[in-house]
């Protein structure tokens, strides 16, 4: 029996964003895959520059892409006096804006938190920053790399000797699901019954404070012990034995076990040794993380006289964890992602992609896979909302305040397979 879609659960939720990159963009994103309606502002010549880093994607950037379903495009020169009062037009019938400019810049173009707070009460603002405020690099520039490096990811990354920065952006993304997370939480403020008080209209979130917190394991075992943890690449220093191994077929499987029971039976029920099973060396996961190298050769070894499929069966009957080593191109092809029908059709300015349904999957509710939009695609309709006539656009586009026109048919429409 089919389940009718339900609206959104952020339906009528409307968000302004100055966003440039990932950070900003994932947090409106995820906004918009519930059903908020997002309206990026972007600059009329060449807009978010992260359309630009490629164009593997029918000729669009694959960032772009990946990032900026769902939303309108408004092309605004808001360092126009004009461009600026219109960006103000539009924040007065808005809920949440979001901005990840550069230090500063969104202050000194007059749309800091003060001035939100004087000229559009009750807007929710969200400012994603690289280091926050009141500290000596609160100046500087952040990128993804720059933040995984100076937060410590980089150093627990790699191998000893050769660190590396984890393949995922992942300072950024998480930045945008932690700011996403903090707007969701004030927009519940804004409207639970019977609070006594207002709730917050105003935060921050920095890429700096959310690796941190990323690295909440790593830094509380090295305050503990004084010692900095060695990477050791496909694996974990919390716990052994946890690693992946070359297998017969010239594959990799990736094996691990996580407390006592579970290596009793990756011992005893799967490589059939009694001997290491009944090793007091190997009674604790201390003891086992301590002697981390042996147990992998011994794994090792025979995983390397196996083929990977009779080891995941044998794995799994043993209750033990395990996994495929995939390529990303592999993922493409990945059956579970097929067969729980994960891949859907989006629209493009250069014909229909495939792109990745959201992670949440709500009861009932459909995401809507919106469209990824043309530079300035929604500029005209979107002022037009806002009050200004026929007249007045042709003036601010006569100025530079506002992007060209964007020609008839600049979006396909999006098809579901």
């Amino acid at each position: 029996m089919a389940v009718e879609s339900v609206p959104g659960p952020l339906s009528g939720v409307t968000v302004i964003s100055l966003e440039q990159a990932v950070s900003a963009p994932m947090c409106t994103r995820v906004l918009a895959d519930f059903g908020a309606r997002v309206i990026k502002v972007e600059k009329p010549r060449g807009g978010d520059f992260a359309r630009e880093y490629d164009q593997v994607v029918q000729g669009l950037a694959a960032h772009f892409v990946w990032a900026d379903r769902g939303k309108e495009s408004v092309a605004l020169n808001i360092e126009d006096p004009d461009g600026s009062a219109a960006l103000h037009r539009l924040l007065d019938s808005a809920d949440v804006f979001v901005s990840d400019l550069a230090p500063g810049a969104v202050t000194a173009l007059g749309f800091g938190p003060d001035e939100l707070a004087a000229r559009h009460p009750g807007l929710i603002s969200i400012p994603i920053d690289g280091y926050g405020a009141g500290g000596t690099l609160s100046h500087k520039r952040a990128y993804d790399l720059l933040i995984q490096a100076e937060s410590g990811a980089c150093a627990v990354t790699g191998t000893p000797g050769s660190p590396a920065k984890p393949g995922p952006p992942i300072a950024d993304v998480s930045t945008g699901i932690y700011a996403a997370l903090s707007i969701v939480t004030m927009l519940y403020a804004r409207n639970a019954p019977g609070r006594p008080v207002p709730g917050p209209a105003s935060g921050s979130v920095s890429l700096f404070d959310t690796m941190a917190e990323l690295m909440g394991y790593a830094l509380t075992w090295s305050r503990h012990t004084g010692i900095d943890q060695e990477p050791i690449g496909m694996g974990s220093p919390a716990v052994a034995p946890y690693g992946a191994y070359p297998t017969r077929d010239g594959q990799i499987v990736v094996l691990g076990t996580t407390n006592d029971p579970e290596w009793q039976h990756l011992a005893g029920d799967l490589l059939a040794r009694p001997d290491l099973a009944g090793d007091h060396r190997f009674a604790t996961n201390a003891g086992r993380v301590g002697h981390r190298a042996e147990l992998d050769a011994a794994i090792a070894q025979w995983c390397a006289g196996r083929d990977l499929d009779v080891i995941q069966r044998q794995a799994d009957a043993a209750g033990i964890g395990n996994a495929r080593y995939n390529a990303p191109t592999e993922v493409l092809a990945h059956p579970h992602l097929t067969q729980r029908k994960r891949w859907r059709a989006v629209a493009t300015p250069a014909g229909p992609v495939t792109a990745l349904l959201p992670p949440p999957i709500l009861t009932g509710y459909d995401p809507p896979m919106g469209a990824i939009p043309a530079l300035g695609q929604h500029t005209d309709a979107v002022l037009t909302e806002a009050g200004f006539d026929t007249d007045a656009l042709a003036a601010l586009r006569d100025r530079g305040a506002i992007g060209p026109a964007v020609p008839a048919g600049a979006v396909v429409e999006r098809t579901i397979p």
